[in-house]
This record gives structure tokens, C-alpha cells and sequence, in this order.
């Protein structure tokens, strides 16, 4: 169907892809991988149009729709065949209400009313998002956005579907329920789906191929078997596979339990969470969005020396509560108190070394012309934050071009590097491989034993369990449970992680089942 004929590209002589070969099949999922910053999204949008007609470069090859070259044809002429759906769904956003931006595009391929209302139903029930019809953009979440995105591209039928880590925003359950959706329209209707993804836990077991990026410009493609098992970025269970040595290795929950019948470990000591002295405490927290109540009457308090997750479905309030609890975000009424004063009544500067933000939007924080300018600003140590993160940005380059996992690094480390008495952020491994996460897991628990309180909101239950000491789980506003990570998590199928769900309650991580291979191997 498309084909990618040696496909180089690069930025200001520094390459990105090097002759690139690559067929998408019709009716097939191809996964896209690598870490952070190697070339995902542009290889994406050199098949959508958008490299380098929008992103500058230079661009050598050809690209092939059912064998005529597609090279030169502007992206609104690709749109009935190619849909897109960027890491950053609402800047695609061109209408008011989910219902017009779902209708948007098939009016202007001139779709009759009727096929139109039809589609709009069709992908309101497919996606979980009925109860949103009418509701304006701009008062949903990240989340609830990025589902909105995905329908307004299924809308058009293409015939193949271009995504950009369609599940970075969204909850564990709304996450698999859009991968089922693109797995029967793969399955049922023939469409293909290129997609990028960093949480490859959740996109394996859906993927018939796998395409990974190297980071010396090329690529390899091939099963996810064979791919994962010498990649650089895997899943916990394919860590777990190969601590164990299990051949083949697994690449879902289910294949993965079968062959742990045969471990025999002593399971972690579940550790007893000391008393932590307060650090911020938020009572009867009210926050309301026209008529729409966001938070309501929560309290909250929050320990020094501990990494909390903020955990729940899309549109529960995460984001609403930590923007009030920050003090920038409107309160219809509560308190919070942290060192002694409301974070609402100090000025931004002092604002800043008491409670420190990094909203979901990310680049917001970002308005300098160059990296080394940003980290400039920053203060000293901002740069080896970032290189912590993400090696190797080069301090020349404008904040705009970086990838969204680099311009997330860039922005956690104007956030980290001011050390506020309280951290509070906002899906902050979006875009983020897993060297990235571990990295951050680590100042993040730097941070904590140094006697600062971190909150995070976060639907990325992998990082949950590497940071947190424990988790507060919203819905409808409210708090409905809270505790140690190891007891919450167990809680509920949606919020366990993988290596949870293969070995049981009290297993969370890898490299915990890793330690107790090599002490019984000792």
C-alpha cells in the first residue's frame, strides 16, 4: 500500500533517517519504536507530508501509494487516504464542540448529511465519548482531547491511519479501548495503522510488525519477537523474560504467566511507610469549570519526603486539582497551605520555590530561542538535568523543533532544577523511553528523600511503580482510595503493572524479580 523508498532526512546536515526502506501492507498495525528523540515522528511525517514541507530539511527518496510516487502531493490532497493525529491532538483542533470537529473533515471531502451523521454516531460509540458530543474542546481533558482526535481522523475513513502515541494521555482502560477499536478496523475493514508509541506495553500485543529506530539514522523492521529481543526499549515483561531466560520471550500478560509457573522466588517485604511531616494540606477543595464540577470538597494532604501518584480515568480532575493546589488555578472554594501560606496569595516568584508545576502542556514553559538559552534561564544545573533525561540536545536548537519527549525533558528540567518544597507534575512521561522514566524516577526519589514532597499525575502505571511511595485515586472529582502503591495498585486490574499482573500481589517492578533471581542463583 505505502512504501518508503530510501527515504533519507536531515536537519541542518545532521541526519535523522538514512535511505529508508519500509512497505505499511494493507490491513496490517506497524508499530514504531526507538528512544527518545531518534526520529518517530519524523518518519511518521514524511509519510503524511508534513516533512519536511512544514519542518524543514532536506528530504531524498520516494514514497509510494499503491505504486504512483506521492513524494510531492501536499497533505490536504493525502487526506482522504492518510489521517493524522499528532502527539499534541489539540493543535489540530479547528472547530468548538466534539461534534463539529468530528464532522469537520468528512465536510470538507463533501460527504452527504446523512453518511456524515452516521460516521459522527458510528465514532462517538466507538470511542467512549458520547456523553462529550456537545461539550466545547477546551473544557476537556488531555485525554478526553486526544480521543476527540482519534475520532475526528476515523470520521474520514482513510485507508491508513497515521498516529503519533495515540495513548500518552489517555487511562489504562481508555488506552486499551482504542487499541481494540484500531485493531478491528485493521482486522474487519482492512485499514492500516502506522503508529509511534513509548508505552509498548500497551501496543505489542496489537502490532503484526514492528519498525525500530536505531538512533544511527536507520531502521530496523520485523516481528516484535524478533525485534524485542535485543532492542533497547522493551516492556517489563520482556525484561522479565530475559531475566528469566525464557525463550521465546513473552509479549503478553497471558504468555508471560505461563512461563513464570516455573519461578519459585520469595516475594519483596512490602515496606511500612513511616509518618512524613506535612508538606502541603488542601481541604474542602472545590474547583469548578462552568457548570462542570471538577474537584469537589477533597482534602488532601501531602507528606515530605514522599512520591505520590495521582492516579484515575480521563476527566476525573487530576489536572484541575493540581492547578488549584499550585495556586494559579481558580478555586470555587477550600484551602491549601504549604510552608505556612496559601500558594495563591504569593507572588510567581515565591510561588515557584514553594510549589513548582509542570502543566500537561509542557512547551508552555518554553519560550527562549535555543536549548542553551532555556537552561540559561533555568539556573545551574538545569543542562545536566536535561542530559539526564535526554542526551545529547544540541544547545543550538530551538525548543519548537525538539520532539515532544525532548521538549518535555527540557521543561521537567526547568521544573526539577528550582527544587521547590513541593513538585506537583502533570503526565510527565509523556514522550519519555524508559531509560528516560527510570532516570526520572530516580531525581524524582532524590528529591523526596531530601525531604520534598512530589505529587504526579500520571496514567503511566509502569512509572508508578518505579517512583511512587503511594497513590491517591480520583473519580468524579472525589478521592475513592488512597495508600501504599503496593496495596492500591492491587486494587484494580486497570492500575496494576505488568509484572503485578504476571506474579501477583506484592511484584511491581522487574528489577525486583531480577534481584531475587540473582540472590537465589547466590
Amino acid at each position: 500500500m505505502i512504501e518508503l523508498r530510501g527515504i533519507s532526512v536531515a536537519y541542518d546536515h545532521h541526519p535523522v533517517l538514512s535511505d529508508v526502506d519500509l512497505t505499511i501492507e494493507e490491513g496490517e498495525l506497524m508499530l514504531v519504536s526507538g528512544p527518545t528523540g531518534v526520529g518517530k515522528s519524523t518518519l511518521l511525517g514524511v509519510v503524511t507530508g508534513l516533512v519536511p514541507r512544514f519542518s524543514g530539511g532536506t528530504l531524498r527518496g520516494d514514497l509510494l501509494l499503491d505504486g504512483t510516487s506521492i513524494l510531492r502531493t501536499p497533505p490536504r490532497d493525502r487526506a482522504h487516504v492518510v489521517g493524522y493525529v499528532g502527539q499534541d491532538p489539540a493543535a489540530g483542533f479547528v472547530t468548538d464542540t466534539v461534534e463539529e470537529e468530528l464532522a469537520y473533515g468528512m465536510e470538507q471531502l463533501g460527504l452527504a448529511p446523512d453518511a456524515m451523521r452516521r460516521r459522527v454516531e458510528e465514532t462517538l460509540d466507538l470511542l467512549g465519548i458520547a456523553e462529550l458530543r456537545h461539550r466545547d474542546l477546551r473544557t476537556l481533558s488531555g485525554g478526553q482531547q486526544q480521543r476527540v482526535a482519534i475520532g475526528s481522523v476515523l470520521t474520514t475513513h482513510p485507508r491508513l491511519l497515521v498516529l503519533d502515541e495515540p495513548t500518552s494521555a489517555l487511562d489504562p482502560t481508555a488506552a486499551e479501548d482504542v487499541l481494540a477499536t484500531l485493531t478491528r478496523l485493521v482486522h474487519d475493514l482492512g485499514v492500516s495503522v502506522l503508529v509511534a508509541e513509548h508505552r509498548l506495553e500497551r501496543v505489542v500485543p496489537f502490532a503484526d510488525r514492528m519498525c525500530l529506530l536505531t538512533g544511527d539514522a536507520r531502521v530496523q523492521v520485523g516481528t516484535p519477537a524478533e525485534l524485542l529481543a535485543h532492542s533497547p526499549v522493551v516492556p517489563p515483561i520482556v525484561e522479565l523474560g530475559r531475566a528469566a531466560g525464557w525463550s521465546p520471550l513473552p509479549l503478553t500478560v497471558r504468555e508471560a504467566r505461563r512461563s513464570a509457573r516455573a519461578l519459585d522466588l520469595a516475594p519483596p517485604v512490602q515496606e511500612v511507610l513511616p509518618d512524613a511531616p506535612e508538606a502541603l494540606r488542601a481541604r474542602g477543595l472545590t474547583v469548578t469549570h462552568g457548570r462542570t464540577v471538577a474537584v469537589r470538597e477533597l482534602d488532601l494532604t501531602l507528606g515530605a519526603g514522599r512520591v505520590t501518584a495521582l492516579m484515575g480515568r480521563n476527566g476525573c480532575g487530576k489536572s484541575s486539582l493540581l492547578w488549584a493546589l499550585q495556586g494559579t488555578g481558580k478555586r470555587a472554594h477550600g484551602v491549601v497551605a504549604s510552608c505556612g501560606s496559601d500558594p495563591a496569595r504569593l507572588e510567581p516568584a515565591q510561588r515557584r520555590n514553594v510549589v513548582g508545576l509542570l502543566p500537561q502542556s509542557s512547551a508552555d514553559l518554553l519560550y527562549l530561542e535555543t536549548v542553551d538559552e532555556e537552561c540559561a534561564a533555568g539556573g545551574d544545573g538545569t543542562r545536566a538535568i536535561l542530559d539526564r533525561l535526554v542526551p545529547g540536545i544540541p544547545g543550538d536548537q530551538h525548543p519548537r523543533d525538539l520532539s515532544e519527549g525532548q521538549r518535555l525533558a527540557l521543561a521537567l528540567a526547568l521544573v526539577l532544577v528550582a527544587r521547590p518544597h513541593v513538585v506537583l507534575l502533570d503526565e510527565p512521561t509523556r514522550g519519555l523511553d524508559y531509560a528516560a522514566k527510570r532516570a526520572l524516577a530516580g531525581m524524582l526519589r532524590a528529591l523526596a528523600d531530601d525531604g520534598h514532597a512530589v505529587l504526579v499525575a500520571t496514567h503511566d502505571v509502569e512509572f508508578t511503580a518505579q517512583a511512587a511511595d503511594e497513590v491517591v485515586v480520583m473519580s468524579e472529582g472525589e478521592v475513592v482510595s488512597a495508600g501504599p502503591v503496593r496495596r492500591v495498585v492491587a486494587e484494580s486490574p486497570a492500575f496494576a503493572p505488568q509484572v503485578m499482573k504476571v506474579l501477583g500481589a506484592p511484584w511491581l517492578r522487574a528489577d525486583e524479580v531480577v534481584a531475587a533471581l540473582g540472590a537465589r542463583t547466590a
